[in-house]
């Protein structure tokens, strides 16, 4: 009895590792929950960057730069430099196109100190034709403040060009605006004093308020204090815990990596500009029946000369109409049901199978919300 015993027990669990095998695979095969960092869908009080913003002037155009008889502003800033340089320019008649006004731009990254080096933008103001070539003078940068901020030089690297001739002229990308790779000084710091501050605050970029709880319960399951709160759909107040006083920098980074599953409301977003429509995930239809047509009418002219035959005594060349109108009602197109609770795959299926272009779903989907069906919001561009 015992032999048997052992042998119906092996039997029987051999007949259970197929099923076992399936349904692990069947489990590693559900799709896991999307889940991003904090990092990734919020920012941290204090940690952005800052515009900047200068007016300056390039030289060494090769007679592409602004015309000094209509931009005043290109004239007397030539002026005002050359005085400043030891050089009267005030009672010469100045005639030169290799100067060109621009208007200098840089973002200022966040804790960058006196020295470093930052990327600037240059766009030409005036009527220069090309800053190909050209190299910018010193040009201060300065703030929403008016205090400057970095002081920005060099030659200039254009992407575009353009090349004329008699007859015929070429142009490739946008000739008047450029970008100088390190080309601006960093002169004067914003302070922050991130490391002594005793709470943070979180913003969210797309704010919502399920997503927002979740990041303080993720916050507060990771440090085992109730130190982080949602104050309202776009921010989260996290309390500096006793273990990271005065290294909030630590915390902070500990924080950034904690993943969160972000909730999404359902909607619909149209550009009627270009036909894009773009749905999420949550968006789900009522139960509806769809019908669409379009009636075209094709009018196809085909005048024909009518004229008299070779020997014939009377007649004359005329030409006569011939019009064939067309009308197409579009009667292959059939009512379809879409039933309650459609995923947003189901319901991209059925409009296809209808043969629904972009435009034409647009308008179906307005009219599914105007009835009432579609449970998401639909914003257009």
């Amino acid at each position: 009895m015992p032999k048997t015993s052992t042998a119906t027990c092996r039997s029987a669990l051999r007949s259970l590792f197929p099923l076992l095998a399936a349904a692990i695979v069947l489990l590693l095969a559900q799709p896991a929950a999307a889940q991003s960092r904090i990092k990734d869908i919020a920012e941290f009080e204090g940690i952005r960057d800052n515009l900047l913003v200068g007016y300056g002037l390039v030289v060494g155009l090769n007679g592409t730069g602004d015309d000094l008889g209509s931009a005043v502003f290109t004239r007397e800033s030539l002026i005002g430099m050359l005085q400043r340089l030891g050089v009267n320019a005030r009672s010469q008649d100045l005639d030169t196109d290799n100067v060109a006004a621009v208007m200098v731009t840089a973002n200022l990254p966040p804790f960058a100190r006196q020295g470093t080096r930052i990327d600037i933008s240059v766009s030409a103001l005036g009527d220069a034709g090309s800053l190909l070539g050209g190299t910018l003078l010193v040009t201060p940068l300065v703030g929403a403040d008016g205090e400057v901020y970095a002081v920005a030089q060099g030659a200039l690297a254009v992407g575009g060009f353009e090349a004329q001739g008699a007859a015929e002229q070429v142009t490739r990308g946008v000739p008047t605006t450029g970008r100088i790779a390190a080309g601006a000084i960093v002169e004067r710091e914003i302070e922050f004093d991130l490391a002594s501050m005793n709470s943070v605050q979180i913003s969210l970029r797309n704010p919502d308020l399920t997503t927002a709880r979740r990041i303080a319960e993720a916050i507060n399951g990771f440090t085992g204090l109730p130190a982080a709160r949602a104050a309202d759909p776009g921010t989260v107040n996290v309390a500096v815990p006793p273990t990271y006083s005065g290294d909030t920098v630590a915390l902070m980074t500990d924080i950034e990596q904690l993943p969160i599953q972000v909730d999404q409301a359902a909607r619909v977003v149209i550009d009627e500009h270009s036909g894009v429509i773009v749905m999420g995930e949550n968006v789900r239809i009522s139960e509806v029946a769809i019908a669409q047509g379009n009636l075209t009418i094709r009018v196809t002219e085909t005048p024909q000369v009518s004229q008299p035959g070779p020997l014939a005594e009377a007649g004359e060349t005329v030409v006569v109409p011939r019009t064939n109108i067309e009308i197409d009602e579009d009667d292959e197109r059939r009512l379809a049901v879409l039933p309650a609770g459609v995923t947003l795959q189901e319901l991209v299926n059925g409009l296809n199978a209808l043969g629904v272009g972009p435009r034409d779903m647009i308008t179906i989907l307005q009219a599914i919300k105007a009835a009432g069906a579609l449970q998401a919001e639909i914003e257009v561009m």
